[in-house]
């Protein structure tokens, strides 16, 4: 089998279309289809099936996508080695995903530190959703990933390495102006009249549990597609949000935060392949666990102290000496 088909094929996963991918790689979609049809005889079973606004992996297909990206991914990777190599400036790339809050603040001034003390290393961000930036982990696309145990929580996964960083307090998110902004912590109950908007899952759960154990109901009437069209029905008024308060000092100007008495928190974590990790991924975590108590907006109460020990028993954080012998 060659790499390229397999490269199409992981390409159309993505896409979700036989056209777009065929417009990517430069192919024709005829040639496209070739390409699948051809390596679904080679497999003996269909790997794709269509639906109403275009193509998906069928499950066989889908465990053929998991491995195919992990073997490009590696492919990439001895490729780009033996070019720099051959160029005689070896420097292997720090890919680094986190999720889209952490990738607003926390992690870009981590980077930063970190490049103050390497010099020259080339890097590169990708922000998504912590069960997607997991998988890329798993697949080698990432040589570390910055994520949260918000609903559903992280897996317990053997091919990789979790380290805690520390708790995030998260904020309710208002229109600048709102009639119930203010200094002071408030209770979810003064908020139970209020529409909320959410963009994700787990977010959307933490909030639920939140007002649940107040008694009352947050209505969630609003749904956007990720975090910037969320701040965006706040910042027009249309809605309230949960956000996490680590991204406090990113916000646009048009609106405003609030924290809540006891609010709820999410944990935050690195995790590396515990294969061939990465040179800087051990210094990289502890810049984080600096920059990450840089932009904490309020210290965290009895409660969220009690969770951070746990975590802290179940995940340290790497010490000064495990840095230096790890980098």
């Amino acid at each position: 089998m060659e790499l390229t088909v397999w490269r199409t094929f992981v390409t159309v996963c993505r896409l979700g279309s036989l056209s777009a991918a065929a417009a990517e790689l430069n192919h024709t979609q005829s040639a496209v289809s070739r390409q699948i049809a051809g390596l679904e005889r080679q497999l003996g079973v269909p790997l794709m099936e269509r639906h109403a606004r275009g193509v998906r992996p069928t499950p066989a297909g889908e465990v053929f996508r998991h491995h195919a990206l992990a073997t490009l991914n590696e492919a990439d990777r001895a490729i780009r080695a033996v070019r720099d190599l051959r160029d005689g400036a070896f420097n292997r790339p720090l890919t680094v995903g986190a999720t889209p809050s952490l990738a607003a603040g926390v992690v870009p001034e981590a980077i930063r530190a970190l490049l103050q003390g390497t010099g020259s290393l080339r890097w590169s961000l990708l922000p998504a959703l912590s069960a997607q930036l997991h998988d890329r982990v798993i697949n080698g696309d990432l040589d570390i990933a910055v994520v949260t145990d918000a609903p559903p929580g992280l897996p317990d996964d053997p091919r990789v390495e979790r380290r805690f960083l520390g708790l995030d307090d998260m904020v309710v998110v208002l229109p600048a102006g709102h009639p119930q902004a203010g200094p002071d912590p408030v209770h979810i109950q003064t908020l139970a009249d209020q529409t909320w908007v959410e963009d994700n899952d787990g977010s959307a759960a933490l909030l639920s549990r939140q007002a649940a154990r107040a008694g009352v109901t947050a209505r969630i009437d609003l749904t956007a597609a990720d975090l910037l069209g969320k701040l965006a029905l706040v910042a027009t008024g249309h809605a309230i949000a949960l956000i996490p308060g680590v991204l406090t000092r990113a916000l646009r100007t048009d609106v405003t935060t609030m924290t809540l008495v006891d609010p709820p928190t999410r944990g935050i974590y690195t995790i590396t392949p515990r294969r061939d990790p990465h040179p800087s991924a051990a210094p990289l975590l502890a810049h984080l666990t600096t920059a990450l108590t840089s932009v904490r907006p309020t210290a965290p109460g009895p409660r969220a102290e009690s969770r951070n020990a746990e975590a802290v028993d179940r995940f340290p954080p790497v010490t000064p000496m495990e840095t230096s012998l790890q980098a």
